[in-house]
C-alpha cells in the first residue's frame, strides 16, 4: 500500500506559515513550513539535475544545519536514500562506508575538506561533491540550488517498505552496519511518539544531537514535522546554549545522552535555571548515572530516561511522569504500536534480552543479509540488552548481555555498579568491567575518570560502596584514567576498555 513520502508539501498545505524550524545557527530565524517546503523542493530539483532517482544514494558529512534537513526531505520526495555520515570517522573508515553504499553524490561541510580530499580518489561511485561552502575544483556548491529552474517533481508513489535513510549503527569493531530505515518505519516512529509522548504543534525540540545519528534525526525531530511542531536547529551541544534555550523558555523538549546532562548539572548556572516551561527532558544511548535523576528531582524537573536502537525507532517506551520519581531509571511501558517482551523471564523481576516488534523496526541492515537473519527473527528484532518487567509492566534496562559479569555464580550488571560509583562527587566518568579470577570466575573492575583537581583514592572509593553495593558488586579493583575510549557513535568502548585493561 502506498504510503504519504512527502512529509513538507502535507505540512505546507495543513499549516503553511506556523514555524517550522528555528535556525539557531544564523541569529534564530524562523522557518515556515511553507518557506521549509520551498527549499526542500528546490534542493530536490538540483538533486534530480544531478542524476539522482528512487533508489539512489545522497551522503552528507556535515555539522546540524537547516541544509541537512533540506537534503533529509529531498530524499523523500524523490525517493532517494540519505547516507548520513559520522564525521567523528576517520577518512579509511569514510572510504569502507562510500563504498558500502555507493552514493552518487555526497554533499560536505567546508571543515571536513581535508576527509573529503583523502577519501575522493578511492569512492569512485561518487559523481558529484557538493560543497556547502566555498566550492573546489570539479565542485558544486550547494547554493547553486537557488539557480535551478523552477518545476515540478516527477509524480512518485512509494510503498511502505522503501528505503529512506542508511543509518548506520556504532560499532566497536569493524564496519559500522547501516540499518535501513524505511518511510514505514520513519512514519510509525513519529505516529508512535506523536500519540504516546503527547506531542503537539505547540512543542519546539532542541536540537543539537548529530543528525548521523537516529537520536538526532528521529527521537523529536521527525516526530514533530509529524506533529506540526518545531526543532530549534543548533550546530551541536553547547551547555551554556542549552541552558539559556531552556530558561528562556525557547524550547520545551529537550533530548541528550548521560554526558551533556552531566555537563549541564556542572554548570554554574544550572541551579538559577528556570525549568518550569519544559515539557520532556529526556536521557538516552546509555545508562545515566543515578545522581543525575536526583539532582534534576531537586529542581523539580520529571527527569526521565528512554530507550531506543538504531533499528527501532529509536522511541519505544513510556514512563508516565507521575511515575517518573517513583521508577527513576525505568523506561517504563511500550510506545502504542510495540510490542515488547523478554527472552527468558518468567516472573516480574526476572531478567531477560528484550524483544521488540513493530512497525517501527527497520527493514534489516544494508547488503548484511546474514546479520539480518541473526538478529531479526520471525518478526522479532533481538536487541542484546537485558531488561527486567515490574508489576506495572514498566521495563528497565539493566545491560547488555556481552557485558554482564558473572561473579561466583550471582550476575553483575555494570551500569549498577557504574551507577553508584558516578554518585561520588570526585567521580568524572566511570566504567566497569569484569576481569578474570581464579576463585570466582570473574570480578568487577573500576575504570574511573577522576573530576578535575580531585586526590581520590581507590580505597575512598570502594569504601563509598560500603551499604550501597553488596559486596559481590563492589569492585575489587579500581584504575584512573585521563579519559574513557569511545566508540564512533560516541559510546563508551567497552571492548577497547576489556582489551586495555581487562587481564587479570
Amino acid at each position: 500500500m502506498p504510503i504519504v513520502h512527502d512529509w513538507l508539501a502535507r505540512r505546507a498545505q495543513l499549516a503553511p506559515e506556523r514555524t517550522a524550524l528555528i535556525d539557531a545557527i544564523h541569529g534564530g530565524r524562523r522557518i515556515s513550513w511553507r518557506a521549509w517546503d520551498a527549499t526542500a523542493h528546490r534542493t530536490a530539483l538540483l538533486l534530480r539535475q544531478l542524476g539522482v532517482e528512487r533508489g539512489s544514494r545522497v551522503a552528507v558529512l556535515a555539522h546540524n544545519c537547516v541544509e541537512f534537513l533540506d537534503l533529509l526531505f529531498a530524499c523523500a520526495k524523490l525517493g532517494a536514500i540519505l547516507q548520513p555520515l559520522n564525521w567523528r570517522l576517520s577518512a579509511v573508515e569514510l572510504r569502507a562506508l562510500l563504498a558500502d553504499a555507493e552514493p552518487w553524490v555526497l554533499v560536505f561541510g567546508p571543515e571536513f575538506r581535508a576527509q573529503v580530499e583523502a577519501v575522493r580518489p578511492e569512492a569512485p561511485s561518487v559523481r558529484h561533491w557538493v560543497s556547502l561552502g566555498e566550492p573546489g575544483t570539479g565542485e558544486l556548491p550547494f547554493s547553486s540550488r537557488d539557480g535551478v529552474p523552477q518545476g515540478l517533481l516527477p509524480e512518485l508513489s512509494l510503498e511502505a517498505d522503501a528505503p529512506w535513510v542508511l543509518c548506520y549503527t556504532g560499532g566497536s569493531t569493524g564496519l559500522p552496519k547501516a540499518a535501513i530505515l524505511t518511510h514505514g518505519a520513519i512514519t510509525a516512529n513519529a505516529a508512535n511518539t506523536v500519540v504516546s509522548w503527547g506531542l503537539t504543534p505547540d512543542d519546539v525540540a532542541l536540537l543539537n544531537a548529530p543528525l548521523f545519528h537516529t537520536g538526532g534525526l528521529n527521537v523529536f525531530t521527525t516526530p514533530l514535522v509529524y506533529a506540526g511542531g518545531a526543532s530549534r536547529v543548533c550546530r551541536g551541544f553547547d551547555v551554556a546554549q542549552v541552558l539559556e534555550a531552556i530558561h528562556g523558555g525557547e524550547v520545551n523538549l529537550v533530548f541528550g545522552v548521560p554526558t551533556m546532562f552531566i555537563e549541564m548539572q556542572r554548570h554554574a548556572r544550572f541551579d538559577a535555571v528556570d525549568f518550569s516551561r519544559v515539557k520532556l527532558l529526556i536521557s538516552g544511548g546509555a545508562p545515566c548515572p543515578a545522581p543525575v535523576f536526583e539532582r534534576f528531582f531537586a529542581r523539580g524537573v520529571a527527569f526521565k530516561t528512554g530507550y531506543g536502537l538504531t533499528e527501532a525507532g529509536p522511541n519505544n517506551f513510556w514512563l508516565p511522569p507521575e511515575d517518573a520519581r517513583r521508577k527513576p531509571g525505568a523506561v517504563g511501558v511500550p510506545l502504542f504500536h510495540v510490542e515488547a517482551r523478554l527472552d527468558g523471564a518468567l516472573r516480574p523481576g526476572d531478567v531477560g534480552e528484550l524483544l521488540l516488534r513493530g512497525p517501527h523496526l527497520c527493514a534489516g541492515y544494508w547488503r548484511r543479509p546474514e546479520e539480518t537473519a541473526r538478529t531479526f527473527v520471525e518478526g522479532w528484532l533481538r536487541t542484546g540488552d537485558l531488561a527486567t518487567r515490574d508489576e506495572d509492566g514498566a521495563f528497565r534496562i539493566v545491560g547488555r548481555s556481552k557485558d554482564l559479569i558473572i561473579s561466583g555464580g550471582e550476575n553483575i550488571y555494570p551500569a549498577e555498579v557504574e551507577s553508584v560509583l558516578a554518585g561520588h562527587p570526585d567521580v568524572s566518568e566511570v566504567a566497569v568491567i569484569g576481569v578474570p579470577d581464579a576463585r570466582w570466575g570473574e570480578t568487577p573492575r573500576a575504570l574511573v575518570v577522576p573530576r578535575a583537581g580531585a586526590s581520590l583514592s581507590a580505597e575512598a572509593l570502594l569504601a563509598f560502596c560500603g551499604g550501597r553495593l553488596a559486596r559481590y558488586k563492589t569492585p575489587r579493583s579500581v584504575r584512573f584514567l585521563e579519559a574513557l575510549p569511545r566508540t564512533s557513535a560516541g559510546k563508551v568502548d567497552r571492548r577497547a576498555l576489556s582489551a586495555a585493561h581487562g587481564e587479570a
